[in-house]
């Protein structure tokens, strides 16, 4: 997380947009100005689920987290669910996985919106939205809209429901609306002097009560000091155990209650600043070696690279 005083917490921030969306009254109406403008169109109603988590069969593979679950509803009825994904992690390997993850995403907000017997048609519409300061795709635009559509027949109607829009703080091309320009700006960098017109006036009010809140302050400083002692177990294993078993073992405790939080493996690799293949084969070897201590895998994958 970092040593950020809450009070130098950006929107980007995973903790802080979560606390603000997820925080009474204010969280859905924040949400519902976001997705307005967003959109360029008026949402008059949405119900926020914030941190919702999905698990598959396979649970320590696949499970995702998304950071913000909202329905828009129109006349009592859930009309369209938004994941809004504050993404920072600009790393080669994540970056080449985002489409692949935001079909992830797609089928499991799908599966667990259609309960058993109901009708296909009954399926809500599906935005995924990512938000990050980093170009996604290289082309300097500041929206990329994804839509499923017809290779031979490009302008034939082919309404799945599904959409994704991939949102570059910085980008430029295209002539993006200067309401758009102004919101990234603020998630960027939430200050007042950012908050340049009367909704991002609005939402900074709400942000600051959240801020001074001292029950979210309190839960910062909780998963804070979680982290730090994380980070000490792993420092005092390896005291014990030598550096490299110990150093190992440590990384893959966290990994573990990582998993068992419901992080997928890109989300833990991005945490931890490493390769998520790194990630995969920990949870590979946790998988197989159940109920044998971190310190114990963390031999066993010594001694297969070693091996190697």
């Amino acid at each position: 997380m970092g040593k950020k005083n809450i009070e130098e917490l950006n929107l980007m921030d995973d903790f802080l947009m979560g606390s603000v969306l997820s925080y009474p009254v204010v969280g859905p109406e924040v949400c519902r100005k976001m997705i307005s403008i967003i959109l360029s169109r008026e949402i008059r109603e949405v119900r926020i689920v914030p941190q919702k988590a999905y698990f598959g069969a396979d649970t320590d593979k696949h499970g995702i987290r998304l950071d913000v679950y909202a329905e828009e509803t129109r006349e009592g009825d859930v009309d369209t669910v938004y994941d809004i994904e504050p993404d920072k992690s600009s790393k080669g390997e994540m970056r080449l996985a985002l489409p692949r993850r935001t079909r992830f995403y797609h089928a499991k907000i799908d599966a667990d919106s259609l309960a058993s017997g109901e009708d296909y048609a009954q399926l809500k519409n599906v935005t995924v939205i990512f938000i990050s300061p980093y170009d996604p795709f290289g082309l300097k635009r500041m929206i990329y809209t994804i839509k499923n559509t017809c290779v031979e027949e490009p302008d034939m109607p082919y309404e799945d429901g599904m959409q994704t829009l991939f949102l570059y703080t910085k980008g430029s091309k295209g002539n993006p609306p200067e309401e758009l320009r102004r919101l990234l700006r603020y998630l960027e960098d939430s200050r007042e002097e950012n908050a340049q017109d009367e909704d991002l006036k609005e939402i900074h009010r709400m942000v600051q009560q959240v801020k001074r809140d001292r029950e979210v302050s309190l839960e910062y400083m909780k998963i804070y000091e979680r982290e730090r002692m994380i980070r000490e177990e792993g420092r005092e294993e390896g005291r014990e155990e030598g550096y490299a078993s110990g150093g190992e073992a440590a990384k893959i405790g966290i990994i573990r209650r990582k998993v068992e939080k419901g992080f997928s493996a890109p989300e833990i690799a991005e945490m931890l600043e490493t390769e998520e293949s790194y990630v995969n084969e920990v949870m590979h070897l946790l998988e197989k070696n159940e109920g044998v201590s971190d310190l114990e895998i963390a031999r066993k994958k010594l001694g297969i690279e070693e091996g190697r």
